[in-house]
Protein backbone atom coordinates (compact mmCIF):
# COMPACT_ATOMS: atom_id res chain seq x y z
CA UNK A 1 0.00 0.00 0.00
CA UNK A 2 1.08 3.59 -0.59
CA UNK A 3 1.90 5.70 2.45
CA UNK A 4 1.98 8.94 0.44
CA UNK A 5 -0.76 11.48 1.02
CA UNK A 6 -3.54 11.60 -1.55
CA UNK A 7 -4.61 14.88 -3.13
CA UNK A 8 -7.19 15.68 -0.46
CA UNK A 9 -4.83 14.88 2.42
CA UNK A 10 -2.06 16.96 0.87
CA UNK A 11 -4.41 19.92 0.54
CA UNK A 12 -5.42 19.47 4.18
CA UNK A 13 -1.77 19.43 5.20
CA UNK A 14 -1.07 22.65 3.29
CA UNK A 15 -4.11 24.32 4.81
CA UNK A 16 -3.15 23.48 8.39
CA UNK A 17 0.52 24.33 7.92
CA UNK A 18 -0.32 27.65 6.31
CA UNK A 19 -2.61 28.55 9.19
CA UNK A 20 -0.09 27.60 11.87
CA UNK A 21 2.78 29.33 10.09
CA UNK A 22 0.67 32.46 9.75
CA UNK A 23 0.02 32.47 13.49
CA UNK A 24 3.75 31.91 14.09
CA UNK A 25 2.87 30.06 17.31
CA UNK A 26 6.21 28.43 17.78
CA UNK A 27 7.95 31.82 17.67
CA UNK A 28 5.98 33.37 20.53
CA UNK A 29 8.03 34.37 23.59
CA UNK A 30 6.86 33.20 27.02
CA UNK A 31 4.20 35.44 28.58
CA UNK A 32 5.56 38.32 30.63
CA UNK A 33 5.63 37.71 34.37
CA UNK A 34 5.24 33.94 34.23
CA UNK A 35 7.62 31.22 35.23
CA UNK A 36 8.84 29.04 32.32
CA UNK A 37 7.19 25.97 33.79
CA UNK A 38 3.75 27.56 34.10
CA UNK A 39 1.34 26.20 31.45
CA UNK A 40 -0.31 28.76 29.23
CA UNK A 41 -4.08 28.92 28.81
CA UNK A 42 -4.97 28.15 25.24
CA UNK A 43 -5.66 31.02 22.86
CA UNK A 44 -9.43 31.36 22.43
CA UNK A 45 -9.13 33.23 19.13
CA UNK A 46 -6.97 30.50 17.61
CA UNK A 47 -9.34 27.85 18.91
CA UNK A 48 -12.32 29.59 17.30
CA UNK A 49 -10.46 29.79 14.00
CA UNK A 50 -9.46 26.12 14.17
CA UNK A 51 -13.04 25.08 14.81
CA UNK A 52 -15.05 27.72 12.97
CA UNK A 53 -13.08 28.86 9.93
CA UNK A 54 -11.17 25.64 9.29
CA UNK A 55 -13.64 23.13 10.78
CA UNK A 56 -10.81 20.98 12.14
CA UNK A 57 -12.60 20.03 15.37
CA UNK A 58 -15.23 18.20 13.34
CA UNK A 59 -12.71 16.42 11.13
CA UNK A 60 -13.12 12.95 12.68
CA UNK A 61 -16.71 13.38 13.92
CA UNK A 62 -19.43 11.54 11.94
CA UNK A 63 -21.44 13.75 9.60
CA UNK A 64 -24.74 13.03 11.37
CA UNK A 65 -23.34 14.81 14.43
CA UNK A 66 -22.15 17.89 12.55
CA UNK A 67 -18.67 16.67 11.62
CA UNK A 68 -16.84 16.01 8.38
CA UNK A 69 -16.68 12.24 8.87
CA UNK A 70 -13.04 11.61 7.97
CA UNK A 71 -10.87 9.03 9.69
CA UNK A 72 -7.68 8.53 11.69
CA UNK A 73 -5.47 9.01 8.61
CA UNK A 74 -6.72 12.57 8.07
CA UNK A 75 -6.60 13.26 11.81
CA UNK A 76 -2.97 12.14 11.69
CA UNK A 77 -2.24 14.69 8.94
CA UNK A 78 -3.59 17.50 11.15
CA UNK A 79 -1.81 16.30 14.27
CA UNK A 80 1.51 15.98 12.44
CA UNK A 81 1.28 19.66 11.53
CA UNK A 82 0.20 20.62 15.05
CA UNK A 83 3.12 18.68 16.47
CA UNK A 84 5.42 20.52 14.10
CA UNK A 85 4.21 23.87 15.46
CA UNK A 86 3.68 22.76 19.09
CA UNK A 87 0.19 24.20 18.69
CA UNK A 88 -1.03 25.43 22.11
CA UNK A 89 -4.66 24.32 21.99
CA UNK A 90 -6.92 21.62 23.47
CA UNK A 91 -7.27 20.02 20.04
CA UNK A 92 -5.51 16.78 20.92
CA UNK A 93 -7.49 16.29 24.14
CA UNK A 94 -10.84 17.25 22.61
CA UNK A 95 -10.66 15.60 19.20
CA UNK A 96 -8.17 12.73 19.53
CA UNK A 97 -8.93 11.67 23.11
CA UNK A 98 -12.52 12.53 24.00
CA UNK A 99 -13.90 12.76 20.47
CA UNK A 100 -12.62 9.34 19.42
CA UNK A 101 -13.85 7.80 22.67
CA UNK A 102 -17.36 9.15 22.12
CA UNK A 103 -17.38 8.22 18.43
CA UNK A 104 -16.60 4.60 19.31
CA UNK A 105 -18.60 4.17 22.51
CA UNK A 106 -21.64 2.83 20.68
CA UNK A 107 -23.99 5.01 22.75
CA UNK A 108 -26.20 7.07 20.45
CA UNK A 109 -27.60 9.23 23.26
CA UNK A 110 -24.10 10.25 24.41
CA UNK A 111 -23.00 10.92 20.85
CA UNK A 112 -26.04 13.10 20.13
CA UNK A 113 -25.49 15.00 23.38
CA UNK A 114 -21.79 15.84 23.13
CA UNK A 115 -20.34 15.21 19.66
CA UNK A 116 -22.06 18.22 18.01
CA UNK A 117 -20.40 20.51 20.58
CA UNK A 118 -17.00 18.95 19.89
CA UNK A 119 -17.52 19.23 16.14
CA UNK A 120 -18.45 22.93 16.39
CA UNK A 121 -15.69 23.75 18.90
CA UNK A 122 -18.13 25.02 21.53
CA UNK A 123 -17.21 22.13 23.84
CA UNK A 124 -13.70 21.17 24.91
CA UNK A 125 -13.24 17.72 26.42
CA UNK A 126 -10.65 15.19 27.50
CA UNK A 127 -10.21 11.56 28.52
CA UNK A 128 -9.20 10.87 32.13
CA UNK A 129 -8.01 7.30 32.41
CA UNK A 130 -4.47 7.49 33.84
CA UNK A 131 -4.11 7.23 37.60
CA UNK A 132 -1.20 8.25 39.87
CA UNK A 133 0.83 5.21 38.77
CA UNK A 134 0.83 6.55 35.19
CA UNK A 135 -0.63 3.39 33.63
CA UNK A 136 -3.21 3.40 30.86
CA UNK A 137 -4.12 -0.23 31.48
CA UNK A 138 -7.74 -0.70 32.57
CA UNK A 139 -7.01 -3.73 34.76
CA UNK A 140 -5.27 -1.55 37.38
CA UNK A 141 -8.01 1.05 37.81
CA UNK A 142 -8.64 2.14 41.39
CA UNK A 143 -11.25 4.82 40.68
CA UNK A 144 -14.62 3.32 41.54
CA UNK A 145 -18.17 3.95 40.34
CA UNK A 146 -21.22 3.22 42.46
CA UNK A 147 -24.86 3.34 41.33
CA UNK A 148 -26.91 6.17 42.78
CA UNK A 149 -30.37 7.55 42.24
CA UNK A 150 -30.56 8.77 38.67
CA UNK A 151 -26.97 7.95 37.77
CA UNK A 152 -23.56 7.08 39.18
CA UNK A 153 -21.10 8.35 41.78
CA UNK A 154 -17.32 8.39 41.14
CA UNK A 155 -14.57 8.32 43.76
CA UNK A 156 -10.84 8.32 43.06
CA UNK A 157 -7.98 10.28 41.53
CA UNK A 158 -6.93 10.71 37.91
CA UNK A 159 -3.50 12.11 37.07
CA UNK A 160 -1.72 13.44 33.97
CA UNK A 161 -5.04 14.40 32.36
CA UNK A 162 -4.31 16.40 29.21
CA UNK A 163 -5.99 19.83 29.43
CA UNK A 164 -7.98 18.51 32.36
CA UNK A 165 -8.06 21.90 34.09
CA UNK A 166 -9.93 23.65 31.26
CA UNK A 167 -12.02 20.86 29.65
CA UNK A 168 -15.76 21.42 29.71
CA UNK A 169 -16.37 17.67 29.73
CA UNK A 170 -14.30 14.86 31.22
CA UNK A 171 -14.69 11.24 30.17
CA UNK A 172 -13.55 9.24 33.19
CA UNK A 173 -12.79 5.53 33.31
CA UNK A 174 -13.71 3.73 36.52
CA UNK A 175 -14.32 0.26 37.90
CA UNK A 176 -17.95 -0.59 38.45
CA UNK A 177 -19.86 -3.77 39.44
CA UNK A 178 -19.97 -5.14 35.88
CA UNK A 179 -16.40 -4.29 34.84
CA UNK A 180 -14.86 -1.10 33.48
CA UNK A 181 -17.08 1.82 32.58
CA UNK A 182 -16.69 5.23 30.92
CA UNK A 183 -18.46 8.11 32.63
CA UNK A 184 -19.18 11.68 31.55
CA UNK A 185 -18.46 14.37 34.14
CA UNK A 186 -19.18 18.06 33.35
CA UNK A 187 -16.75 20.68 34.58
CA UNK A 188 -19.35 21.98 37.06
CA UNK A 189 -19.91 18.63 38.79
CA UNK A 190 -19.82 18.83 42.60
CA UNK A 191 -17.14 16.90 44.44
CA UNK A 192 -14.54 17.33 41.66
CA UNK A 193 -11.27 19.17 42.25
CA UNK A 194 -8.96 20.01 39.34
CA UNK A 195 -5.33 20.94 39.93
CA UNK A 196 -2.75 21.91 37.31
CA UNK A 197 0.38 19.77 37.63
CA UNK A 198 3.94 21.10 37.50
CA UNK A 199 4.72 19.44 34.17
CA UNK A 200 7.88 19.23 32.08
CA UNK A 201 6.16 20.49 28.93
CA UNK A 202 4.63 24.00 29.22
CA UNK A 203 2.90 23.60 25.85
CA UNK A 204 0.78 20.64 27.04
CA UNK A 205 -0.85 21.30 30.43
CA UNK A 206 -1.64 18.29 32.61
CA UNK A 207 -4.03 18.15 35.54
CA UNK A 208 -4.88 16.01 38.53
CA UNK A 209 -8.58 15.27 38.97
CA UNK A 210 -9.89 14.31 42.40
CA UNK A 211 -13.37 12.82 42.53
CA UNK A 212 -15.26 12.60 45.82
CA UNK A 213 -18.69 11.03 45.30
CA UNK A 214 -18.92 13.06 42.09
CA UNK A 215 -22.13 12.51 40.11
CA UNK A 216 -21.60 11.17 36.60
CA UNK A 217 -23.43 9.80 33.59
CA UNK A 218 -22.40 6.40 32.29
CA UNK A 219 -21.70 6.10 28.59
CA UNK A 220 -22.80 2.70 27.34
CA UNK A 221 -23.47 -0.50 29.24
CA UNK A 222 -21.40 -3.53 30.14
CA UNK A 223 -17.64 -3.84 30.33
CA UNK A 224 -15.92 -1.17 28.22
CA UNK A 225 -12.44 -2.74 28.29
CA UNK A 226 -12.52 -3.84 24.64
CA UNK A 227 -13.77 -0.50 23.21
CA UNK A 228 -11.22 1.32 25.36
CA UNK A 229 -8.44 -0.89 23.98
CA UNK A 230 -9.46 0.20 20.47
CA UNK A 231 -9.51 3.85 21.60
CA UNK A 232 -6.03 3.47 23.07
CA UNK A 233 -4.78 2.20 19.71
CA UNK A 234 -6.27 5.31 18.09
CA UNK A 235 -4.51 7.45 20.69
CA UNK A 236 -1.20 5.69 20.06
CA UNK A 237 -1.49 6.40 16.34
CA UNK A 238 -2.47 10.03 17.00
CA UNK A 239 0.47 10.62 19.33
CA UNK A 240 2.83 9.00 16.83
CA UNK A 241 1.65 11.38 14.10
CA UNK A 242 2.19 14.36 16.39
CA UNK A 243 5.66 13.10 17.29
CA UNK A 244 6.57 12.84 13.61
CA UNK A 245 5.68 16.49 13.16
CA UNK A 246 7.84 17.50 16.11
CA UNK A 247 10.78 15.40 14.89
CA UNK A 248 10.50 16.87 11.38
CA UNK A 249 10.52 20.39 12.83
CA UNK A 250 13.68 19.58 14.78
CA UNK A 251 15.35 18.28 11.62
CA UNK A 252 14.37 21.40 9.68
CA UNK A 253 15.70 23.68 12.43
CA UNK A 254 18.96 21.75 12.69
CA UNK A 255 19.57 21.79 8.93
CA UNK A 256 18.73 25.50 8.64
CA UNK A 257 21.13 26.35 11.46
CA UNK A 258 23.87 24.12 10.03
CA UNK A 259 23.62 25.97 6.72
CA UNK A 260 23.96 29.46 8.18
CA UNK A 261 26.10 29.08 11.32
CA UNK A 262 29.78 29.46 10.47
CA UNK A 263 32.87 28.28 12.27
CA UNK A 264 36.43 28.58 10.97
CA UNK A 265 35.12 30.47 7.98
CA UNK A 266 32.69 27.84 6.74
CA UNK A 267 29.12 26.66 7.55
CA UNK A 268 29.08 23.99 10.26
CA UNK A 269 26.92 21.88 7.96
CA UNK A 270 30.00 21.30 5.83
CA UNK A 271 31.68 19.34 8.62
CA UNK A 272 31.31 15.61 8.31
CA UNK A 273 30.15 15.06 11.91
CA UNK A 274 27.24 17.47 11.47
CA UNK A 275 26.41 16.00 8.05
CA UNK A 276 26.17 12.54 9.61
CA UNK A 277 23.90 13.77 12.38
CA UNK A 278 21.51 15.42 9.91
CA UNK A 279 21.52 12.42 7.57
CA UNK A 280 20.73 10.04 10.43
CA UNK A 281 17.90 12.26 11.60
CA UNK A 282 16.44 12.33 8.09
CA UNK A 283 16.37 8.52 7.98
CA UNK A 284 14.73 8.31 11.40
CA UNK A 285 12.11 10.96 10.60
CA UNK A 286 11.11 9.27 7.35
CA UNK A 287 10.91 5.85 9.01
CA UNK A 288 8.81 7.35 11.80
CA UNK A 289 6.50 9.01 9.27
CA UNK A 290 5.99 5.69 7.48
CA UNK A 291 5.17 3.91 10.75
CA UNK A 292 2.75 6.63 11.85
CA UNK A 293 0.95 6.81 8.51
CA UNK A 294 0.55 3.05 8.33
CA UNK A 295 -0.87 3.02 11.86
CA UNK A 296 -3.27 5.82 10.93
CA UNK A 297 -4.44 3.85 7.90
CA UNK A 298 -5.40 0.71 9.87
CA UNK A 299 -6.49 1.78 13.38
CA UNK A 300 -9.92 2.77 12.11
CA UNK A 301 -10.72 -0.95 12.11
CA UNK A 302 -10.09 -2.45 15.58
CA UNK A 303 -8.17 -5.70 15.64
CA UNK A 304 -4.78 -7.32 15.84
CA UNK A 305 -3.27 -5.42 12.90
CA UNK A 306 -4.35 -2.11 14.39
CA UNK A 307 -2.94 -3.00 17.82
CA UNK A 308 0.44 -4.02 16.39
CA UNK A 309 0.74 -1.08 14.00
CA UNK A 310 -0.19 1.44 16.70
CA UNK A 311 2.27 -0.05 19.18
CA UNK A 312 5.14 -0.13 16.70
CA UNK A 313 4.48 3.47 15.65
CA UNK A 314 4.33 4.68 19.25
CA UNK A 315 7.56 2.95 20.24
CA UNK A 316 9.54 4.07 17.19
CA UNK A 317 8.18 7.61 16.88
CA UNK A 318 8.76 8.28 20.60
CA UNK A 319 12.44 7.47 20.35
CA UNK A 320 12.84 9.22 16.98
CA UNK A 321 11.35 12.47 18.30
CA UNK A 322 13.44 12.45 21.47
CA UNK A 323 16.62 11.76 19.49
CA UNK A 324 15.80 14.50 16.96
CA UNK A 325 15.12 17.02 19.73
CA UNK A 326 18.42 16.23 21.45
CA UNK A 327 20.43 16.38 18.25
CA UNK A 328 18.78 19.67 17.32
CA UNK A 329 19.99 21.21 20.57
CA UNK A 330 23.45 19.72 20.04
CA UNK A 331 23.75 21.15 16.53
CA UNK A 332 22.59 24.57 17.73
CA UNK A 333 25.25 24.61 20.42
CA UNK A 334 24.99 27.18 23.23
CA UNK A 335 21.90 28.97 21.92
CA UNK A 336 20.01 25.67 21.88
CA UNK A 337 20.14 25.45 25.66
CA UNK A 338 18.58 28.86 26.31
CA UNK A 339 14.97 29.54 27.25
CA UNK A 340 14.67 32.17 24.50
CA UNK A 341 15.24 29.59 21.75
CA UNK A 342 12.39 27.20 21.02
CA UNK A 343 14.61 24.10 20.67
CA UNK A 344 14.16 23.13 24.31
CA UNK A 345 10.36 23.18 23.94
CA UNK A 346 10.59 20.34 21.44
CA UNK A 347 12.71 18.29 23.82
CA UNK A 348 10.19 18.93 26.57
CA UNK A 349 7.33 17.83 24.32
CA UNK A 350 9.31 14.80 23.14
CA UNK A 351 10.00 13.52 26.65
CA UNK A 352 6.49 14.35 27.83
CA UNK A 353 4.73 12.48 25.02
CA UNK A 354 7.23 9.61 25.26
CA UNK A 355 6.27 8.98 28.89
CA UNK A 356 2.68 10.14 29.05
CA UNK A 357 1.00 7.43 26.99
CA UNK A 358 3.34 4.53 27.76
CA UNK A 359 7.08 4.34 27.30
CA UNK A 360 8.67 2.63 24.28
CA UNK A 361 9.78 -0.17 26.60
CA UNK A 362 6.21 -0.70 27.79
CA UNK A 363 4.96 -0.65 24.21
CA UNK A 364 7.45 -3.31 23.18
CA UNK A 365 6.50 -5.46 26.18
CA UNK A 366 2.83 -5.14 25.19
CA UNK A 367 3.68 -6.09 21.61
CA UNK A 368 5.58 -9.15 22.85
CA UNK A 369 2.57 -10.28 24.91
CA UNK A 370 0.27 -9.71 21.94
CA UNK A 371 2.55 -11.66 19.61
CA UNK A 372 2.67 -14.62 22.01
CA UNK A 373 -1.13 -14.64 22.17
CA UNK A 374 -1.40 -14.58 18.37
CA UNK A 375 1.04 -17.46 18.04
CA UNK A 376 -0.94 -19.39 20.66
CA UNK A 377 -4.18 -18.72 18.78
CA UNK A 378 -5.61 -16.27 21.32
CA UNK A 379 -6.84 -12.70 21.13
CA UNK A 380 -5.36 -9.35 22.08
CA UNK A 381 -4.86 -8.60 25.79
Amino acid sequence: MSLSLDEGQEELRRLVRGFLDDKAMMHRPPPSGTRPEEPEEYDGDIWRQLSGELGLTGLAVPERYGGIGLGPAELGVVLEEMGRALCPSPYFATVALAGQTLARCGNTAAQERWLPGIASGTLTATLATTEPDGSWETDVLTTTAEPRAGGWSLTGTKSYVVDGHTAGLLLVTARCPDGVGVFAVPDTAPGMTRTVLDALDPTRPLARIRLDATPATRIGTGDASEPLAAVHDLVRAAVAAEQVGGAAACLDMAVAHARTREQFGRPIGSFQAVKHKCAQLLVEVECARSAARFAGSVVGTPGTEAAIAAGVARAYCSEAFTHAAKENIQIHGGIGFTWEHRAHLYLRRAKSSELLFGTPREERARLARLTRLIVAGGTRP
